[in-house]
């Protein structure tokens, strides 16, 4: 059981959807952690406190998201060589990289990771997947990708880090971690509509009782979400088709009111035919409740930050059929004529970006700028747009028929019941590999974050070694050098030196024999806490407590 289990990284941050920002990622992650409560076949959950937030705010968080119905191993923030006990660390983000790196002092094949991609399209995640091939990633780690089209950005930009190297170094003998294609999922049961909400919605909303409703559901940022003015057209376009009455629900937010309005106004006044009505997306009653409004479901994503789209699975899941367009992830999601319709993008071929990337790479685009920018070249066949949402308008018996096949997709591939074993096959084939990987070499250094004493070593006039002779100061007592080592100007940055109770008796050892070497003094404390003792003798020999001779 415990080979296909998995140690998850609990940082708030990745998981929690009750601040103000709700961001795709967080509220991807809260599902996810409710999913694997639900549904992981295991005999227990490992959670890695690794901000070392007090455990009642972490244990909060699980009681809002899913009560946990099995036993927890809390792993503390500090204790990185203890996630070898369950053998894999899954972390909600695309960052191998400097994972890999901090696992390094404890050995590569103590553990493997698991990461999984959100935006791809940020200047540090494009980093992180570029290093991938010179860190000390392994072949039993993964990155899961939660589409084909985000895995084959990910490739692509794996081989040109590659055709990098092995012009530059010759080519390349380091493993690399799996790639693997597994879909974000969706707790299915907590998208269930009702004629109720229905009911409360239109009243709360004012719609007419003949109106056909669409809802859009995701942030209001036109640079870094997607812009509503291709969905606004379409909607326009097919209204004055019909000639019936139509409705469109937005229900998302943004963090800058006088944005969020100036986007309402400028996306109403492309669409005047339409009734226009928005509503704050984040509070979870309407989260959930939202989606009985609606007759039908639109997303017209235009922007390379989307990798997956997990607001078109929720909605059917919701049982709507969705409108949306043929990009990114939502090719892998909406069935053409099944569950929907994915109307056709257009987008400038490979090499037409690179005055983009660059201005990106100078930090003269920021990121919504650069996703922003890029998403002005994509555009839509609105002519097959209009023909699809007209359909739907006018077609109830579609409508319904669509919105059973979605629900029914929903169901049975992206419910977190059939997503969460993909999840626990591929940790249990890590741990796999991982055991059976040959050992690796001794050298475990960073040389990111190389050891201060080993980088600047040319600093000094010497380095002190286990053999140098220590001796109590003229004149020094432990009355006297225990205040001067409570002063705040010499005990600041008390990290991992002897303690108090620990320099009492080296003073006392000192006092008795007049003479010892450092690796003598070491020996007052646990075998564990030796190194930090030694060394922490020179900072009794900073502040004149003892002096140190030559070896």
């Amino acid at each position: 059981m415990a080979m296909s289990n998995a140690a998850l990284y609990l940082h708030p941050n990745g998981y929690d959807t009750s601040g103000p920002e709700l961001l795709g990622r967080i509220s991807a992650g809260e599902s996810f952690l409710r999913g694997y409560l639900r549904h992981a076949e295991v005999d227990r959950y490992y959670f890695w406190n690794v901000a070392g937030r007090p455990m009642n705010e972490l244990q909060a968080l699980l009681e809002r998201v899913e009560a946990p119905k099995k036993p927890i191993s809390w792993i503390p923030q500090t204790n990185r060589s203890g996630l070898g006990e369950v053998g894999v660390l899954n972390v909600p983000m695309p960052s191998l990289t400097n994972e890999s790196w901090l696992r390094r002092p404890f050995g590569s094949r103590t553990y493997a990771i698991c990461g999984i991609t959100h935006t791809t399209a940020t200047d540090r995640v494009m980093q992180a997947l570029a290093d991938m091939l010179v860190a000390p990633t392994e072949s039993f780690d993964a990155l899961i990708c939660t589409s084909e089209a985000v895995r084959h950005a990910v490739e692509t930009q794996l081989s040109m880090m590659r055709d990098y190297l092995d012009a530059e170094r010759g080519p390349r003998r380091r493993p690399e971690p799996m790639r693997v294609t597994i879909p974000l999922g969706v707790n299915t049961e907590d998208f269930s509509t009702s004629p109720e909400h229905r009911k409360a919605w239109r009243e709360r909303l004012a719609i007419p009782d003949d109106a056909v409703v669409a809802l859009f559901v995701g942030r209001f940022n036109i640079r870094a979400k997607m812009n509503p003015a291709l969905m606004a057209i379409a909607l326009e376009r097919a209204a004055k088709r019909t000639g019936r009455p139509i409705c469109w629900v937005n229900a998302g937010w943004s963090p800058n009111p006088k944005e969020e309005q100036a986007y309402h106004e400028q996306t109403r006044a492309l669409c005047p035919s339409v009734l226009y009505r928005s509503v704050d997306g984040r509070p979870p009653d309407v989260r959930f409740s939202i989606w009985s409004v609606a007759d039908f479901f639109i997303s017209f994503s235009d922007n390379i930050q989307e990798t997956f789209g997990l607001t078109p699975i929720e909605a059917m899941a919701a049982g709507l059929p969705c409108v949306v367009t043929d990009w990114d992830g939502y090719k892998d999601t909406v069935r053409h004529g099944v569950d929907g319709f994915r109307v056709p993008t257009i987008a400038p071929p490979p090499g037409e970006g690179g005055d983009l990337a660059y201005w990106f790479a100078n930090n003269w685009l920021n990121y919504d700028n650069y996703v922003g920018a890029a998403a002005q070249f994509t555009a839509i066949d609105y002519a097959e747009a209009e023909t699809c949402i007209a359909a739907l308008v006018e077609q109830p018996e579609l409508r319904r028929q669509m919105g059973e096949a979605a629900k029914v997709r929903a169901r049975e591939v992206f419910d977190w019941a059939a997503v969460i074993p993909q999840y626990q096959a591929l940790w249990a084939e890590q741990n796999a590999r991982r055991l059976a990987a040959p050992p690796e070499p001794r050298t475990r250094d960073n040389p990111y974050r190389p050891d201060p004493f080993t980088l600047f070593q040319s600093y000094p006039s010497r380095h002190v070694t286990a053999r140098s002779p220590v001796r109590l100061a003229p004149g020094m007592s432990w009355d006297l050098a225990k205040p001067l080592l409570e002063s705040p100007i010499v005990s600041y940055s008390g990290f991992h030196r002897p303690t108090l109770d620990e320099v009492e008796t080296m003073l006392a050892i000192l006092g008795q024999k007049g003479v010892a070497t450092v690796a003598e003094l070491a020996q007052v404390a646990a075998p564990d806490r030796r190194g930090y003792v030694a060394r922490g003798v020179l900072w009794l020999a900073r502040y004149g407590v003892v002096t140190l001779a030559e070896d």
